[in-house]
């Protein structure tokens, strides 16, 4: 019987790696797209590399997603590329659009024009949900984005839609809310949080500066959420799923579970940094993911302690071994 082959965009992020490491667990034949840059990092799949194929692509150039498509002839595509840091759209909001909404189109275009029975997954965010409109947030909550990601992503969310009705497509969308890990960006709160914790506790840092403290967030474990993502495209019928633990924290929360797992005292080295606000905020989010358990079968499997734990532990280890640190 034949291999099935998956293309992931975005495979050298958190949630591609953690894909790509489950998919070649389920047997599949990996293809991972990455763009020609001269800054590309490695760093999270440099364990799996020997075992994957890279292709050179990218969201912004349509031929090159045609000339993939033709070559490798995938069964899956999941779409994990975009531009995700929420901030930086706000400086580059037409980039955003293009990488995180129009890319969406080409790449569907693209497996139209190759072969529409591709089954296709779309990354959208709860960002779409935005300034809500009623908590927690389901599948049929009305978006109001409120910045260029948020509005970006949910043009790609209904693009897919409307190709699934289209065209028949097998095309789905999975409203992830936030979800973490060791492989997430330093530039994203959480870990922010937990790498200057570390650094706190080592004695190689003195201050931890961050905006609201209040925002509240629904997150979980970003490799529970790649299986969500794989059991959105084994089912018999397309459909879109929100994926979240129904849990909401505030980053003051956060702050706290993970100075205190240091024996830290936060309060003496937090300061709130109003230049790091962002231009509008989302107050609440919070996801109902009532359905992906129930069609699914899906569940988190990590608690949000326990996720703050596993970064602090995996952060600690790291800022050992970047600074040389050993035990004893």
């Amino acid at each position: 019987m034949e291999r099935k082959r998956a293309l992931i965009t975005g495979i050298t992020g958190q949630d591609g790696s953690y894909l790509a490491e489950f998919l070649l667990e389920k047997g599949y034949e990996v293809i991972g797209m990455v763009r020609r840059t001269s800054t590309i990092n490695f760093e999270r799949i440099r364990h799996i590399q020997d075992r994957i194929t890279l292709v050179q692509g990218d969201l912004l150039d349509q031929s090159s997603l045609i000339d993939i498509l033709r070559e490798h002839r995938p069964h899956e595509v999941y779409n994990l590329a975009a531009q995700s840091f929420v901030p930086t759209s706000f400086k580059q909001p037409v980039l955003t659009g293009e990488f995180t909404a129009l890319g969406v189109t080409r790449l569907l275009e693209a497996i139209r024009l190759v072969d529409p029975t591709i089954r296709f997954y779309q990354a959208s965010s709860s960002e779409m949900f935005g300034k809500v409109r009623e908590v927690p947030q389901n599948e049929n909550t009305p978006f109001h984005p409120r910045s260029p990601y948020g509005v970006a992503k949910v043009y790609a969310h209904w693009i897919t839609v409307n190709y699934r009705e289209s065209y028949g497509m097998f095309a789905v969308s999975g409203i992830c809310f936030n979800h973490e890990s060791p492989r997430r960006g330093l530039e994203f709160v959480t870990r922010k949080i937990t790498y200057t914790a570390a650094k706190i506790k080592l004695g190689l840092a003195h201050e931890l500066r961050l905006g609201n403290l209040e925002a509240r967030r629904d997150w979980g474990y970003a490799p529970d959420y790649v299986r969500a993502m794989w059991l959105m495209l084994q089912q018999d019928e397309p459909e879109d799923y929100v994926i979240a633990t129904g849990e909401t924290h505030s980053v003051r929360e956060f702050v706290e579970l993970a100075f205190d797992y240091l024996g830290l005292d936060w309060k003496k080295y937090v300061v709130v940094d109003p230049a790091l606000y962002r231009p509008a905020d989302v107050d609440l989010l919070v996801g109902d993911a009532t359905k992906a358990r129930t069609k699914l079968g899906w569940a988190p499997s990590v608690t949000f302690e326990q996720l703050v734990k596993i970064m602090v532990d995996a952060d600690l280890e790291l800022v050992k071994q970047e600074y040389g640190i050993r035990e004893g």
